[in-house]
């Protein structure tokens, strides 16, 4: 059956339309344009605006369970519920350091899931576990260590095909080890790391392009040793990922962030749970507890978001001094070019999936509009 939703200023990720007519069969987009065909069922957005929906790169739990606890099908299930509540229509459930027994298991339930539910679960994000253990925030330290070739050559055969992104902190890694990583063809984010400035340069240039949430468990920028955060700063290539909540980092750095890396820096959530309902929670060595609407540990350290990728965008628009349009790539196209599937998700595009979000001018009202289901 074919819809046609009417009356829409369209975000393509490419261009603007004024009064376009997104028509849809199947849950995939056949089209984009100006004219209303006949005989046809309509969704009246009634001059709202309309984008894809927003794709999480790095979300560690729905409303009630936390993937790297419960690393099985109730939990992505709950991921992807959830998210879907918040615009977000993509997503790539996060496990952070665990036993090489989780890890493995939560390889194999990403991969279960995907084939059995045809929806917006489009990989997993393996944050961890060979993490710099000076660098490791709420990570726990028993299980924060370093790679051996059996176990990164185990995760990689297993987990090729499921794993989109992992985080690592590269001076753990022999060259060896790194070089089998890169040629694994998954995406690779440094962060809780200590490199330096001209660490960081060297493991660019061999063609890590990504970070994991920038500023946050990592060198910071200085006048006389620029970090990792220079390095991602200097580098147009680099893309740079940022929790915006005011709290992981302050507005007026995300705002120079912003102005240095344009269309390289984008939007994660990084959230614990959605929607804040989980006040406690505690797992293996792990612990988040809700302290003036933000997750911190018993050490007092941030220990994942609360926000949603809804919210981020909110945050973009009215503290980074940026249009509507730019605020909504920074949720869209910008994710999906980060992790290499700009051709599969992100924009109003023939051929790509039916998820979207409609909003106001101000986006103060974002709703998701989901045809694939």
């Amino acid at each position: 059956m074919k819809q046609a939703i009417i009356n829409a200023v369209v975000h393509t990720g490419e261009e603007i339309i004024e009064n376009g007519v997104v028509i849809v069969e199947n849950g995939i987009i056949v089209s984009v344009q100006k004219e209303i065909p006949n005989d046809i069922q309509t969704i009246d957005l009634k001059g709202n605006h309309l984008s894809a929906g927003f794709i999480d790169i790095q979300i560690n739990g729905g409303e009630k369970y936390y993937f790297s606890q419960t690393p099985n099908e109730e939990t992505i299930q709950d991921i992807y519920d959830a998210s879907m509540k918040y615009g977000t229509t993509h997503v790539l459930p996060c496990l952070i350091s665990s036993s090489r027994e989780t890890i493995l298991q939560g390889i194999e339930a990403v991969r279960d899931y995907m084939k059995k539910h045809n929806n917006g679960v489009i990989g997993m994000h393996l944050e961890g576990p060979f993490l710099n253990p000076e660098r490791r925030g709420a990570h726990s330290i028993d299980q924060v260590r370093k790679p051996t070739d059996e176990e990164l050559q185990e995760i990689i055969n297993k987990g090729k095909d499921v794993i989109k992104v992992i985080t690592i902190a590269p001076e753990c890694f022999t060259e060896e080890q790194l070089n089998m990583l890169i040629e694994s063809g998954i995406t690779i984010s440094i962060g809780h790391s200590t490199i330096t400035h001209k660490e960081a340069k060297y493991y660019f240039s061999k063609g890590i392009n990504l970070v994991t949430h920038l500023f946050n468990a990592m060198t910071q920028f200085g006048h006389r040793e620029p970090g990792l955060v220079g390095a991602v700063f200097e580098n147009e290539k680099v893309y740079a990922p940022v929790i915006l909540d005011g709290m992981h980092c302050d507005y007026a750095a995300a705002k120079i962030a912003f102005k240095l890396k344009q269309e390289k820096f984008f939007l994660i959530s990084d959230a614990t749970f959605l929607g804040r309902k989980v006040a406690n929670f505690k797992w293996d060595n792990f612990d988040a507890h809700l302290v003036d609407g933000f997750y911190r540990n018993e050490d007092g350290n941030l220990a994942g978001a609360t926000i949603s990728m809804t919210e981020a965008v909110q945050n973009a628009y009215n503290h980074l001094n940026v249009s509507v349009d730019e605020a909504i790539k920074m949720a869209t196209t910008r994710v999906a070019a980060a992790i290499g599937m700009e051709n599969k998700f992100g924009k109003i595009k023939s051929g790509f999936p039916a998820s979207f979000v409609q909003f106001n001018s101000d986006l103060s009202k974002i709703e998701t509009l989901d045809l694939t289901l």
